[in-house]
């Protein structure tokens, strides 16, 4: 499993490659794109705690909704939309598990106005040589975990983020390109997949 893992994340590394020109991004700039990064949709890899891999296609609209469909033989759905999170297992079955957008660091990209410049929001800012990386989390209440976002320049994208949980576990999801689209509400209609799992 070690080694599987190792070699998706060696494979993925291709995608931050830039020229040597490339600088750190701004707070700002940064904040700028993900307010103008209204209706997208994107494939992922995510890298699990247990080190298990799943991917999947994700859909966002904001301000806060997002969608996380994953490929089989996964048999979740992760839903965010009203102000909640909320974890359908099709395959356990019985009620989704329910949480407080809020208290989730995706709650900080899904905001209606991102402003990373905001006080004690961002802990860390920092340029890797290929991309832009700001850790973020709630400077009320830091114990709910962190997000850490990595941005590539020319354009400027969203590629990454590791969640950080109040337990301490990390989620690695990296994305693929961003296409930019209007999405139907229907997509984020928590009550219609409820009902559709009963």
């Amino acid at each position: 499993m070690r080694y599987r893992f190792l070699a998706v994340v060696a494979a993925l590394t291709w995608m931050w490659a830039l020229p040597a020109t490339a600088q750190q991004l701004s707070l700002n700039a940064l904040s700028n794109y993900l307010n103008q990064l209204t209706s997208a949709q994107a494939g992922f890899t995510q890298i699990n705690a247990d080190g298990t891999i799943s991917t999947g296609t994700l859909y966002m609209r904001r301000p806060g909704k997002a969608r996380f469909e994953y490929n089989p033989p996964e048999q979740a759905l992760v839903m965010a939309n009203n102000g909640a999170v909320v974890v359908f297992d099709r395959k356990l079955g019985g009620d989704p598990e329910s949480y407080p957008l809020n208290r989730t660091p995706l709650g900080l990209i899904l905001a209606r106005n991102v402003d990373l410049g905001r006080a004690d929001m961002v802990v860390a800012h920092g340029y890797d040589g290929t991309a832009t990386t700001v850790t973020a989390q709630d400077p009320e209440n830091p114990e709910y975990g962190s997000i850490q976002l990595k941005f590539t320049n020319n354009p400027v994208e969203l590629r990454q983020w590791i969640i950080t949980d109040d337990g301490g576990g990390q989620t690695t999801v990296v994305l693929g390109a961003w296409e930019r689209k209007e999405l139907a509400n229907s997509l984020f209609n928590i009550e219609t997949e409820r009902d559709a799992n009963r």
